[in-house]
C-alpha cells in the first residue's frame, strides 16, 4: 500500500467536514436538521456585487490568466477600504488578494516555517492555525486566555516565555470563537512584544464589522508593518464565503516570500470575481449597519434558545457566533444530545481548544423563522 506522507501523521480531516457527513446521514435518512454549527451566511451579496459578477464574466477579456498579485482594481479598492474603514494607508505592493484566507495561513506558514520553527496560537482559537502548524512540521505552541478576564490573554505567561525558536505568533481579533473584540491596547501589547521578541505576528482579521462599531487593524499600532501582516477576507462582511476572495497586508519585504508560495500553486483568481469583490469593498455604511443589525436581531432570539439550556453568554460579543458555557454537564453530551434527540446540530467547544470543554457555539447565520423553530423544539 502506498503511505501517505509523514507530515500528515498529526492531521486530522476537518472538524466540520467530518461532521457534516454525519449530519448528511441523518438528512438522508429523514431527519430535519437545523444546522447551527456553520458560520456560512444564508444572505446573498449586495445586488450590484452580483451584477458585476454577471457583466464581467461575459467580456472577452475575462478568462484568461490574471496577475498573481491580483489585478489593479482589487489593490485600489483593498487600498480604498482600508483608509476609510481602518484609517490605515497601504500602498499597492502591500497587498496580496488570496483565494479566501484559510489559503493565506497556508501560504504564510510555508513561507516562514522550518521543521522545529515554534508557532504560537491562542488556546482557543481557529483550529486551522494549529492544523497548518502540523501539516508544515513546524512546533506547535500554545498561550492562554483568562476565561475571568473575557478571554484575555494571560501577559505573565509571556514574561516567562522562552521565545527563543518562536517564528510566527497568531492572533484574531475580534476573537473567534469568545467573540471578544480586543483593544488598540492589546493590539499594542502583541506589538511590542513581537518587536521585542523579533517574530512574524499574524492578525487574522475577518470579523470587524459584524458587530464591532469600533473596527481595529493591527497596523492602527505603530511600527507593526515591522513585525506584522494581517489577513482579511470578504466572505463574512459580504456574505461571500463560498467565492473565496481575502487578503494579506504587509510590507513589502514580508510579503515577498509568501507571494513566491502562492505563485508557484495557483494562477491568479478569476477576473470576475476580483471585479466584483472590489465593487463589495465599495459599498457604502449602510451596508455594515444593515449587517450588524441583521446578526443583532438574530442574537436576541438565540439568546432565548440558549436560555432554554441553561447556558451563560457573556454580553456584548461580535462577529457572527455566540460563545455560550454550559449550565450542566459537558457540551459534547449535550450536542449529542441535540443532534440525536432534537435534530440541531451546534458546535462544541473543544474543537477551539481545551479550555473550550464546557461551551458550545452557534452560529447566527440562520433565519429567525429557523431559530424560532429550534426554540420550539426545545419547549
Amino acid at each position: 500500500m502506498i503511505r501517505p506522507a509523514d507530515r500528515l501523521s498529526q492531521l486530522q480531516e476537518y472538524y466540520f467536514s467530518k461532521k457534516l457527513k454525519e449530519v448528511a446521514r441523518l438528512k438522508a435518512e429523514g431527519k430535519d436538521i437545523i444546522n447551527m454549527g456553520i458560520g456560512s451566511p444564508d444572505k446573498i451579496p449586495h445586488e450590484h456585487v452580483i451584477s458585476e459578477l454577471i457583466e464581467s464574466s461575459i467580456r472577452p477579456d475575462s478568462h484568461g490568466y490574471q496577475p498573481y498579485q491580483g489585478i489593479p482594481a482589487l489593490r485600489e479598492a483593498i487600498i480604498d477600504f482600508t483608509t476609510k474603514q481602518y484609517h490605515v494607508k497601504l500602498a499597492p505592493e502591500e497587498i496580496l488578494p488570496l483565494i479566501g484566507s484559510k489559503e493565506g495561513i497556508t501560504h504564510i506558514s510555508l513561507a516562514y516555517l522550518n521543521p522545529e520553527d515554534v508557532v504560537l496560537v491562542p488556546e482557543l482559537g481557529y483550529p486551522t492555525y494549529s492544523s497548518v502548524t502540523n501539516m508544515v512540521q513546524g512546533k506547535l505552541d500554545f498561550y492562554p486566555l483568562e476565561e475571568d478576564k473575557n478571554w484575555e490573554p494571560d501577559w505573565e505567561f509571556f514574561d516567562k516565555y522562552d521565545f527563543t525558536n518562536v517564528k510566527i505568533m497568531w492572533l484574531n481579533y475580534p476573537h473567534m470563537p469568545t467573540g471578544q473584540k480586543g483593544s488598540l491596547e492589546i493590539l499594542e501589547r502583541f506589538v511590542k512584544l513581537a518587536q521585542d521578541k523579533q517574530f512574524l505576528l499574524c492578525h487574522d482579521n475577518p470579523y470587524s464589522f459584524l458587530q464591532d462599531d469600533k473596527p481595529l487593524s493591527i497596523f492602527n499600532i505603530e511600527g507593526a508593518k515591522e513585525v506584522a501582516v494581517e489577513l482579511n477576507s470578504l466572505s463574512k462582511t459580504f456574505n461571500m464565503a463560498g467565492w473565496r476572495v481575502g487578503w494579506i497586508a504587509g510590507a513589502q519585504h514580508i510579503l515577498e516570500p509568501i507571494l513566491k508560495v502562492k505563485s508557484n500553486m495557483d494562477s491568479g483568481m478569476f477576473k470576475p470575481v476580483q471585479l466584483a469583490a472590489a465593487k463589495a469593498l465599495s459599498l457604502g455604511d449602510s451596508w455594515y449597519q444593515n449587517q450588524s443589525d441583521l446578526f443583532a436581531s438574530r442574537r436576541k432570539s438565540m439568546q432565548e434558545f440558549l436560555n432554554l439550556l441553561e447556558c451563560d453568554v457573556e454580553p456584548d460579543q461580535a462577529g457572527m457566533f455566540v460563545w455560550a458555557k454550559v449550565g450542566s454537564g459537558t457540551a459534547d453530551e449535550l450536542c449529542d444530545r441535540l443532534l440525536y434527540e432534537k435534530e440541531i446540530f451546534v458546535t462544541p467547544g473543544h474543537i477551539f481548544g481545551p479550555k473550550g470543554n464546557n461551551y458550545i457555539r452557534v452560529s447566527l447565520c440562520l433565519d429567525e423563522s429557523i431559530i424560532q423553530k429550534a426554540i420550539k423544539r426545545l419547549a
